[in-house]
């Protein structure tokens, strides 16, 4: 890996320099734009739209858009001179419960490695971090603007993740939360019995990406001027007409998968046998009705 960033971690009066590197990467496969008749790549031009001329990269700067239809032309100076203090520097403001943040808040994941001189300091902090419990929330500035994230020990190294700010998480004003919407106490112990039976340890190996494997094998058939069978459309189907017999359809449908040779490992049968000690509980009383509210 090429790290893409120098800087430290402020930590009280502790500064310890690191270096920052993605930590994770798209597989997607990518294309490029062709002409359809004989492949040949298309190319876009830098043209100005008010002379008409290509604009060289190194003559190309940001803009901002009055309402007036005027534009505010700022320059690399004009963001150097920004009173950033997190510039080079990852300011530890506090230590929380991971739990109380709301993993929405979370953007881009980064891993931090220290320079050799600063190893035993991170080494230090990183262990105290884990025996803490907690994660340390910080300021940084990346790619000319300012960011909060969190500090987090994963593998042995720090992850630092970076975070959107609280007016840019949308509120979820939809109508439905505003109704009030009954739920019988068979339905609520038919949900969670489907919910016990597909529980399972997370293995995130056990997951794979299919259509782009698909989309891969169509790529390899062209080149072999092999041709394409395209695959089979499955049959979607129809909107559940009775909630409680499409309930205990999935339940059976699960149960048979699970049964099928799904692996033991991840199976959870403590919590399967709390779960169902649960619902014999509730199934006695029916849960009151409840006015959903919406969030501010």
């Amino acid at each position: 890996m090429r790290s893409i960033w120098k800087g430290a971690i402020s930590f009280g009066l502790v500064t310890i320099p690191v270096k920052l590197y993605s930590a994770t990467e798209q597989k997607d496969v990518t294309f490029h734009q062709v002409h359809r008749e004989d492949g040949g790549r298309i190319r876009y031009k830098r043209v100005c739209t008010q002379d008409g001329e290509e604009v060289p990269y190194a003559d190309i700067a940001k803009g901002y858009e009055l309402a007036t239809g005027e534009m505010v032309v700022l320059t690399d100076e004009d963001f150097e001179d920004l009173p950033l203090t997190t510039s080079r520097r990852i300011d530890v403001l506090q230590f929380t419960p991971s739990e109380q943040i709301d993993p929405i808040y979370f953007a881009k994941s980064y891993y931090l490695e220290p320079d050799a001189q600063g190893a035993k300091s991170y080494v230090l902090l990183r262990n105290a971090l884990e025996s803490s419990g907690q994660v340390a929330v910080v300021k940084v500035a990346l790619r000319q603007r300012e960011s909060l994230a969190t500090l987090r020990v994963r593998d042995g190294v720090f992850v630092l993740e970076t975070m959107l700010w609280p007016d840019e998480i949308r509120a979820p004003e939809f109508g439905f939360l505003e109704e009030d919407i009954e739920v019988r106490a068979q339905e609520l112990k038919m949900a969670e019995s489907l919910i016990t039976t597909m529980e399972a340890d997370f293995d995130p190996s056990e997951y794979h990406d299919t259509y782009r494997e698909a989309l891969q094998q169509v790529i390899e058939a062209k080149v072999a001027g092999k041709e394409v069978i395209p695959a089979r459309e499955e049959e979607e189907a129809g909107p559940a007409v009775d909630l409680m017999a499409a309930l205990r359809a999935s339940v059976e449908a699960a149960k048979r998968e699970r049964e099928g040779g799904e692996p033991a490992k991840s199976r959870k049968a403590a919590a399967s046998g709390k779960a169902k000690e649960k619902n014999d509980k509730d199934a006695e009383k029916a849960p009151p009705k409840r006015k959903a509210r919406k969030s501010a």
